[in-house]
């Protein structure tokens, strides 16, 4: 089978590779991949050429797919089952992130589609979750309700993101105002979760290039204003649409520093700020005024087994729209137009399907 391969250590160049189907152990459960999504993880290795023959991993993170495989041992699991993955492969069982089920956290997390692994990632046919992490993480697979396609379950990682960094990590009340940073899956999925949670101002800051497509999406899915940080004032725009003493709280999902540096100005005395995006430039800026004014300042990482089961409640009962945030559905062989897509923010969610010539074929097994 063909596999979208990731070479290198920090950063490193895609090549489309052959790759045996992965075997299946006696606990292990074996998906066909019905859809997979380009996330902005991903991103970060486009046209970046290393020259490096070291193989990392096969990508593709957000995936969903069906059952076709299960080891002898296999009882939770059946196949045919419809399912998603929230793509962890491997956690140490011991750590007190994993003694909390918080198991993003792991300092040993080896994550599928993005880490160093034997068992594949959603940019292929087949991926593998191995057994052991079922035998410790029950949920590391979820069963995809009737009424929710493949294509909007593979979105499900970034809307528990921003479930998580909404719902779970910060004290949003209805009627109070939320600004969030970041046009793309996480800040409109975010936009979402505000909006379902009853906020009342859901301003959603973006740059030049999201002005086009995706500053009016945001509008459909909930937001009630829009600023464009590439030609105004953002922290006066943002107070003057919530009031000094109104906003609370700002969900950063850029990763900008400059993001992170507005959100301090803008927020009020005692206000929270949850930062999800992840940036690699350093933040030179006084940090006094959060101690002077009690700001929270909340690292986000993923996502746990509350998080999956409510996401996918939400999105079962249509309060989750992810069709509008759908753009580009491409075969996997076309995935360099998908990533430039996304590269030109000409994307939000480009859907990736197997498209090579063995495809169809049934006879694997």
């Amino acid at each position: 089978m063909k596999a979208l391969a990731r070479y290198g250590k920090e950063f490193g160049g895609y090549k489309m590779i052959d790759t045996p189907v992965p075997e299946v152990g006696p606990e292990d459960v074996l998906l066909r991949v019905k859809a997979a999504t380009i996330c902005g993880a991903d991103m970060k290795h486009y046209k970046v050429e290393n020259g490096s023959d070291e193989f990392n991993s096969v990508r593709g993170h957000e995936f969903s797919g069906q059952i076709v495989k299960v080891g002898d041992q296999v009882t939770d699991w059946h196949v045919g089952q419809r399912v998603v993955s929230d793509n962890s492969g491997h956690v140490c069982g011991y750590c007190r992130a994993c003694e909390k089920g918080d198991f993003f956290d792991c300092v040993h997390k080896v994550n599928l589609g993005l880490d160093n692994n034997p068992w594949g990632g959603g940019f292929s046919k087949y991926v593998l979750v191995p057994g052991e992490i079922l035998r410790i993480h029950k949920h590391a697979l979820w069963e995809i309700p009737d009424n929710v396609k493949y294509e909007e379950a593979s979105c499900l990682d970034p809307i528990c993101n921003a479930y998580r960094a909404v719902a779970q990590q910060s004290h949003l009340l209805p009627g109070e105002d939320v600004v969030v940073f970041g046009a793309g899956p996480l800040g409109l999925f975010s936009v979402q979760i505000a909006h379902n949670m009853g906020a009342n101002n859901i301003v959603l800051v973006g740059m030049d290039a999201d002005a086009k497509t995706r500053f009016g999406i945001a509008k459909t899915l909930g937001a009630t204003h829009t600023i464009n940080a590439s030609k105004e004032d953002v922290v006066a725009r943002c107070q003057e649409i919530c009031g000094k003493d109104e906003l609370g709280l700002v969900i950063e999902c850029s990763g900008a520093s400059i993001a992170l540096k507005q959100a301090i100005e803008m927020v009020r005395p005692n206000a929270e700020i949850v930062r999800v995006g992840m940036g690699f430039k350093p933040f030179n800026y006084p940090i006094n005024r959060i101690t002077e004014w009690n700001i929270s300042i909340i690292g986000h990482m993923a996502y746990d087994s509350t998080t999956w089961r409510n996401a996918i409640r939400l999105l079962q009962a249509g309060k989750i729209k992810v069709e509008p945030m759908i753009t580009h559905r491409l075969g996997l062989s076309h995935w360099q137009e998908g990533f430039q897509a996304m590269a030109d923010k000409e994307a939000i969610k480009v859907v990736l399907h197997y498209d090579y010539p063995d495809a169809d074929d049934e006879n694997d097994f």
